[in-house]
This record gives structure tokens, C-alpha cells and sequence, in this order.
């Protein structure tokens, strides 16, 4: 039996951050201006190795998680990740075991993480203009990059990849049909993202939100969409497919549709340290008590009272909190993945 949450939210799902780096320096997540050539990130030895990662997403499935996904930072960063995901794949009871990358690595990485049993990816893709992504991506990576890396992830056997694009007022909302167009007929799937107040670093203000609604009208007028699956199975995002059958698009609206109320997903930090939601202040230091010895019944005690606790629902009352968010610092994204 799942454990259910103080809203009645199972736990199903589960985001390992396997890394506190990325390659990229996204204003949204990790802007240059904070996350420069001298700052420090966690030391190699924080990191939880991969039989602590393996050990802890036992005991998570244990409780009923079935799905695992991958995140970072950029988790391509992390040396043989190829091993971490032999060892996950083979974990009785793991349905899903996925990975979000920002693509920029993938030409080396396909192969080796398919042949590793990796079972999906999400790559992040704002935007087909090279010089939009450019300003994106902290003017560290490239469109041709990220397609390349999208056609080596085919050729391995990837045949239906999510394409996340986080949408921003005035910087890119203007090329999202481009994007569409690009991906329109392929098997794969682009996922509109309304714009977070992820962490405490973007600056975000409710303006420079295009709401999924706008985003849904704009492509509908010149492909038509029909809607097939919303979120109530616990998914972020709600799905739309093309009425001429050239595949599906999708929405994921934090912001303005808040789907908390289906939310059964747990997030671990790099670190070891387990986070009950996207926004969250605290974390339980899981990896602390794995390295003091704690058993596997300790440590499954741990989570499921964390779990049973959890009131989490950000999002949904958002416009509550927004004008005390200063006293209230967030965990940054770039920690515990989106």
C-alpha cells in the first residue's frame, strides 16, 4: 500500500539530483552573477556515491515509489553515470527510470545511457533561435549542440523524447511556434513550462509569466489541438494532440492551473538530503543518517513520517505567500532538479 500524504497524495515518484553543477547558466536557475568561477559548490565527497543512491531508491520503492528520474544540475557531469543506471534499472519494482538533461552532452552520452537501461529523457530546449538560447542558457550553450545531442538520443534507440522550454515574457515567447513546428510530426513531445519562482536567485515576478492559455490559443490557431489527459494521475503536465495526427504538445502550468492537489512526487538532493517539494524551505538529511549507520527500516521510518506530515502546496497559494517570500528562502532548483 502507497503512504498518503496529508491531502491524501500518494508517493509515487522520486527526483535524484546526482549533481549541484551544471555547464549552463540559465538566469532562471543558476544566473552567472551568483554562480561564477569562484563559487563554491558542494565538495565531490558530499555527493552521495552510487551505492548510497542506489540504497536509498530502494528503500523509497519499498515505500511505492515506481518511478525514478535523474536530475542535476546537468546529471552528465556526473563521471560514469552509465553504472549509476545499470544499478537503478535493475531495481525490482522501478517502472520509469528517466533522466533531464539540457541536451548539450547527449552526442557523447546516447548510447552509453540506453545500453545502460535508462528508459526515457527530457531534454530542455527554450527555444530554436541561437541567439535567444544563447542569452538562456548564460551564454554557455548552443542550439546545434542540443539538436545534435536530440538526433544521436534517436539514433540509440530514444524514440519519443520530451522537450521541456520554459517560457518567459518578452524573451522568447515569440518563437514558440517555431518550436512546435520543429517537433510537429516527430514522435517526440514539447512541453510549454510556465515561468517559476524556482529558488531565490531569478528574480521572478508574475508579469513575466505567459500563461499556459495564451500558449494553447497561439498554437491552436494555427495547428488545431484537442485535449487528451490532464493531470489528474499525478503528472505536471496536461496533454493536447494535434487534430491532423502529427503528434502532441504539452503544458505545464504551475503557475496559473496549480496541480499540487495530484502532486506525489519526493525530490533528493545531491547531497542526500530529501525535499517534499519544488519550492521547499527545509530538507530531511537522509544522507547524514545513511552515513552514521542508519539501518534500511531506520531510514524507510524516516521518509514515511516525512511523507504522512506533508501539507505542501506551493503553488496554490502562491498569491498568499508571494509578498512574505523573503522571509521564506526556497531551495534552489539547481539542488533538487525541476
Amino acid at each position: 500500500m502507497p503512504i498518503i500524504d496529508q491531502f491524501n497524495r500518494p508517493l509515487r515518484d522520486l527526483r535524484i539530483s546526482l549533481i549541484d553543477r551544471c555547464n549552463f547558466r540559465c538566469p532562471y536557475c543558476m544566473p552567472s552573477e551568483k554562480y561564477h568561477h569562484a563559487y563554491e559548490f558542494l565538495d565531490k565527497k558530499q555527493w552521495l556515491n552510487f551505492e548510497e543512491i542506489e540504497r536509498l531508491a530502494r528503500v523509497f520503492v519499498g515505500l511505492g515509489v515506481a518511478k525514478l528520474r535523474l536530475t542535476g544540475g546537468e546529471p552528465l557531469l556526473r563521471p560514469d553515470l552509465d553504472q549509476l543506471i545499470r544499478q537503478l534499472s535493475v531495481i525490482p519494482g522501478v517502472e520509469d527510470l528517466a533522466l533531464t538533461t539540457n541536451g548539450s552532452m547527449l552526442v557523447q552520452w546516447a548510447q552509453r545511457l540506453k545500453a545502460a537501461g535508462l528508459h526515457r529523457l527530457t531534454v530542455s530546449l527554450d527555444t530554436l533561435d541561437e541567439a535567444i538560447f544563447h542569452q538562456m542558457s548564460g551564454e554557455k550553450g548552443s542550439v546545434k549542440d542540443v539538436l545534435e545531442g536530440i538526433r544521436a538520443a534517436e539514433e540509440a534507440g530514444f524514440d519519443s523524447i520530451k522537450i521541456n522550454a520554459v517560457i518567459q515574457r518578452g524573451i522568447n515567447e515569440h518563437t514558440i511556434l517555431d518550436l512546435v513546428k520543429h517537433f510537429r510530426g516527430t514522435a517526440h513531445s514539447v512541453r510549454f513550462i510556465e515561468y517559476m519562482d524556482v529558488g531565490n536567485q531569478n528574480h521572478w515576478i508574475n508579469t513575466q509569466v505567459v500563461p499556459s492559455q495564451k500558449i494553447i490559443s497561439l498554437i491552436n490557431a494555427a495547428f488545431p489541438l484537442e485535449h487528451i489527459k490532464g493531470t489528474q494521475e499525478g503528472d505536471t503536465s496536461e496533454i493536447y494532440r494535434f487534430k491532423d495526427g502529427q503528434g502532441e504538445v504539452g503544458f505545464i502550468s504551475s503557475v496559473t492551473k496549480a496541480f499540487c492537489g495530484t502532486c506525489s512526487r519526493l525530490r533528493l538532493s545531491a547531497d542526500g538530503k530529501m525535499y517534499t517539494c519544488l519550492f521547499a524551505t527545509h530538507g530531511m538529511d537522509l544522507g547524514s543518517h545513511l552515513r552514521e549507520g542508519a539501518s534500511d527500516e531506520l531510514l524507510a521510518d524516516l521518509v514515511r513520517v516525512t511523507w504522512l506530515k506533508r501539507e505542501d502546496r506551493y503553488s496554490e497559494i502562491r498569491s498568499e505567500l508571494r509578498p512574505n517570500s523573503r522571509a521564506l528562502p526556497k531551495v534552489e532548483m539547481y539542488h533538487i532538479g525541476g
